[in-house]
């Protein structure tokens, strides 16, 4: 595995906000980068700064202690120190608003591979104290530090088939399918299992593969239910512990003037799609697969997310379809303005539902492609 450290766009926008009497919270999945990310960051203040590994024993009994003298003590006359996983200690907003009330000039950076709501509660303490971030997995155009924009349009295929984890893109081909499947079975809801005490842990992988199966395309809870043998509140249950571990996220339906538009619709992405291949042990090259179309729409979508993140944009996201079965892949609505999209991998020709275009002020969709989908996601 090649040890080289590809630069993340979070790193600067971290540290822009560092020493102004706020505790950085930085989401984001297993393996997606966050602990080399922050150990970058501590490389800057040197002996000022300390690392703590919450998944030691060490760690945990002293920040459940809450006892902010004990804690300083511990960590030492730092300027800056990391809660790495932090996610494992119970009550943690707790101790961090205890820890940075009594010492606002220490600057806190807190790491969780889930959203903490999952265990810890650790938005409520923290009110007003904190800012959060989220790392996804490595964007096309944090790339640019190892290939230059050709070079990363070659791979596009590769990308589609095992994703874009740091460890992925740094590894040989042959790794990659190792790496996922270790990914998928040690790693991926590591924290959903130990947290919430599933009383089936296997329903969770099932459904992952059955999201697998139907990815880019809505989901009926029924269905679901049925298929899986379980009640629609599980399967809501479930469904949100999986976005709150940063495997899944659900694109709603947009619907507010027509008739016969769909309403309190979803479909279900992955943030990754090496990680939705290889729930499914799918990493056929793409000539032999029938499931091109929905991992382009994935991609694109991934992709954009990540785009956005780095310049600061914040939209809401929606697909849009009606009962008779019209529909635009993907719409954002940001401004007082609403941009629609409809992704095509072979650039087929696409007619926008009329119904849409007359009922909102958009002027037209724009069709998204391998030729020209670099001014969409880069």
């Amino acid at each position: 595995m090649d040890n080289t450290y590809i630069p993340r766009y979070m790193d600067k926008l971290i540290e822009t906000w560092l020493f102004k009497q706020k505790v950085i919270v930085l989401y984001g999945a297993r393996r997606v980068g966050k602990t080399t990310m922050v150990q970058k960051l501590l490389g800057r203040f040197g002996d000022q700064s300390a690392y703590f590994n919450c998944d030691l024993h060490e760690v945990k009994n002293i920040l459940k202690t809450q006892d902010p003298h004990i804690i300083k003590n511990y960590v030492g006359e730092k300027k800056i120190i990391i809660f790495d996983e932090a996610q494992q200690i119970s009550e943690i907003g707790m101790s961090l608003k205890i820890v940075h009330d009594t010492f606002p000039e220490l600057q806190i950076v807190a790491t969780g591979s889930s959203s903490f709501d999952l265990a810890n509660r650790v938005g409520e303490p923290l009110t007003g104290r904190s800012l959060t971030f989220t790392l996804y997995p490595l964007s096309l155009g944090e790339l640019e530090d190892l290939y230059n924009r050709f070079e990363i349009f070659s791979q596009i295929e590769i990308f589609l088939i095992y994703g874009m984890y740091p460890d992925i893109i740094l590894s040989d081909i042959k790794s990659r399918p190792i790496f996922l499947q270790n990914l998928v079975e040690n790693y991926l809801y590591k924290d959903v299992l130990v947290f919430e005490q599933l009383k089936k842990p296997e329903l969770l992988s099932e459904l992952l593969r059955a999201l697998a199966l139907q990815v880019g395309s809505e989901v009926s809870l029924n269905e679901l239910s049925v298929r899986l043998k379980c009640g629609v509140k599980t399967i809501v249950r479930y469904l949100d512990l999986l976005e709150k571990s940063f495997v899944i996220f659900r694109l709603r339906s947009f619907s507010r003037n027509l008739r016969n538009e769909i309403g309190k619709k979803f479909k279900v992405y992955f943030y990754d799609l090496g990680i939705r291949n290889a729930l499914i042990d799918r990493f056929a090259s793409l000539d032999r697969r029938d499931d091109i179309g929905a991992l382009w729409k994935n991609f694109c979508i991934v992709e954009r997310m990540k785009l956005n993140q780095k310049n600061g944009i914040f939209v809401n996201t929606y697909f849009w379809r009606t009962h008779t079965g019209k529909e635009i892949d993907y719409l954002e609505e940001g401004n007082g303005q609403i941009r629609a999209f409809e992704f095509k991998w072979k650039g087929e020709k696409y007619k926008a539902p009329k119904e849409f275009l007359d009922t909102y002020a958009v002027e037209h969709v724009q069709i998204v492609n391998r030729e020209n989908s670099i001014n969409f996601i880069f």
